[in-house]
């Protein structure tokens, strides 16, 4: 097994049955898990050493005419609670994040026809003018290639659309039918294609997922050779079809996240909020598992509890410049900075 994780990190890559027996073995196996996790983590510092990427997440918009089956955004959701920010909002948000250091800016929110591409390009121009420095991120949801296209030439850069699943009876699973596989797969084929730098991922631990699949989203995502990659936790909301799942297991997630950096050394990898949330050291562990980004969340304080995709999500009262402070010093206890 240690000869495994030495190829993987050699050659970036392994068959499914070594894998499979990888990921296995780590599930219950405590020192290869550390070794895997130990591995990731010096990858992650001969590319990134001990800096860690900031993000500033602002979410939009809470409307979604999506109806997953897991996501508490979903339209179906009538006791969810509703927004959409403002263009000024929004700037005022990228201000305040611009203010304090960020320097790329996530605007994140359901697939809402309310933000249709003049606003956003209008938006995205704006935010150029005023953070001229700074990165423009995506995350919007499945569009036309020439709506992706619109927003790069605006002056977006960065687009992160999860596949969710590279199987298509998994992803069918988790979506209703008229949500297409083959079409989420092109659209990041699109963006790939457009020239940005794309964002792939899945949750680790989702109803009917096997260890076969998550080898699937791995070499799917090889494949396509994603710039970044974000590997969350299955985090059901309870008022969702799937809303009695148990979470998924974090273990699992940090061997995918260790594996995903072995084969992916050069990518973005976020610690998500979704580890943090199930654990107080969910960042950190990510960090060690060969994370290399976190995406404090910039997002109207007010506002932030009705973007529940899941429940108890974590740092959603805290103020930008309290949470960048909590994020240095958990990251100061293992040696990383910001």
């Amino acid at each position: 097994m240690i000869t495994l994780i030495n190829r993987l990190a050699s050659v970036q890559h392994l068959d499914n049955d070594n894998l499979s027996k990888l990921i296995a073995t780590c599930c219950h196996d405590d020192n290869l898990f550390n070794q895997l996790r130990d591995k990731a983590t010096q990858t992650a510092r001969e590319q990134f050493g001990l800096g860690v990427y900031m993000r500033g997440l602002v979410e939009i918009s809470s409307y979604c005419k999506n109806n997953c089956y897991y996501c508490g955004l979903r339209r179906d959701n009538k006791n969810a609670s509703r927004y959409r920010l403002s263009d000024e909002d929004i700037l005022a948000c990228c201000n305040e994040g611009y203010a304090v250091g960020l320097r790329t800016f996530v605007l994140q929110g359901g697939e809402d026809a309310a933000f249709a591409d003049n606003r956003l390009v209008s938006l995205i121009t704006q935010i150029r003018h005023t953070c001229p420095d700074a990165a423009i991120t995506l995350s919007l949801g499945e569009r036309s290639a020439e709506s992706y296209q619109h927003l790069f030439e605006a002056g977006a850069s960065r687009y992160l659309l999860r596949h969710e699943a590279a199987n298509p009876l998994l992803y069918d699973h988790l979506h209703p039918s008229n949500m297409s596989h083959a079409n989420r797969i092109n659209c990041i084929k699109s963006l790939i294609a457009i020239g940005y730098q794309t964002g792939m991922g899945m949750m680790v631990g989702a109803p009917g997922q096997t260890i076969e699949h998550l080898i699937d989203d791995l070499l799917l995502m090889k494949q396509l050779q994603p710039q970044m990659i974000g590997i969350g936790t299955f985090i059901p909301h309870p008022d969702t079809p799937f809303g009695m799942h148990h979470s998924g297991d974090l273990r699992l997630t940090y061997i995918v996240i260790a594996i995903a950096r072995l084969m992916h050394p050069q990518a973005n990898i976020p610690a998500t909020t979704a580890l943090q949330t199930l654990s107080p050291t969910g960042y950190i562990d990510g960090i060690l598992s060969g994370a290399n980004v976190v995406m404090p969340n910039i997002t109207p304080l007010a506002l932030r509890p009705q973007y529940e995709i899941y429940k108890g999500k974590h740092h959603t009262n805290t103020p930008i410049a309290e949470t960048i402070q909590s994020l240095a010093q958990q990251l100061a206890t293992i040696g990383y900075h910001l």
